[in-house]
């Protein structure tokens, strides 16, 4: 379970998007080559094209969901459109590309592996500090995974419940306008 130093409740992700949760599957996300840890500071510059990202797992017949959320949209102080979907790929293979001979084998989502069903809009935050969460969901099995109709107000906790997906990982990053300054305003 998300402990009180865990940056996911630190940073507010666990309450205002995801429920505390025990992390079960390794998941990296690199922006511009880069691999980031939470709460990383990114400009909308930097993630102009989708980010790479790489999920664990041993097992072929597992799959997962993968989703980019803005936490914040379109502000900080009034996230009415909290949260908007900037990504989503469906049934990633937990094993695709992986390096057979190692303990923990990986997939590097590309064109490939999984299925992106909500492309990627990459995010221009106008105002105040964003959190870019990303979410990984282990699904029941292949193409079980209902898309959603739009990306405003979209509800992880909801999506996952109504799709019977398990919440496996995640990580954020946050991100301001190219010229912003100051820190996040609790």
């Amino acid at each position: 379970m998300a402990r009180d130093g865990d940056p996911l409740v630190i940073g507010g992700v666990i309450g205002d998007i995801l429920n505390p949760f025990t992390s079960s599957v390794s998941l990296m996300v690199a922006i511009n080559n880069r691999a980031i840890s939470d709460g990383l500071a990114v400009r909308p510059s930097q993630v102009v094209n989708r980010p790479r990202v790489t999920v664990g797992g041993e097992d072929l017949r597992t799959f997962y969901t993968l989703v980019m959320v803005d936490a914040d949209a379109p502000s900080p102080s009034n996230p009415v459109l909290r949260e908007y979907l900037h990504w989503m790929v469906t049934d990633i293979p937990a094993t695709t590309n992986a390096s057979f001979g190692m303990s923990v084998y990986t997939v590097t989502l590309d064109f490939y592996a999984g299925r992106e069903v909500v492309f990627y809009e990459n995010p221009q935050p106008s105002a105040g500090i964003h959190r870019l969460v990303f979410v990984l969901f282990q699904q029941l099995g292949r193409d079980t995974v209902i898309t959603p109709e739009w990306r405003q107000n979209f509800n992880s906790r909801n999506f996952a419940e109504n799709n019977n997906l398990a919440l496996v990982a995640a990580t954020y990053v946050n991100c301001q306008r190219e010229r912003g300054c100051g820190g996040r305003r609790t």
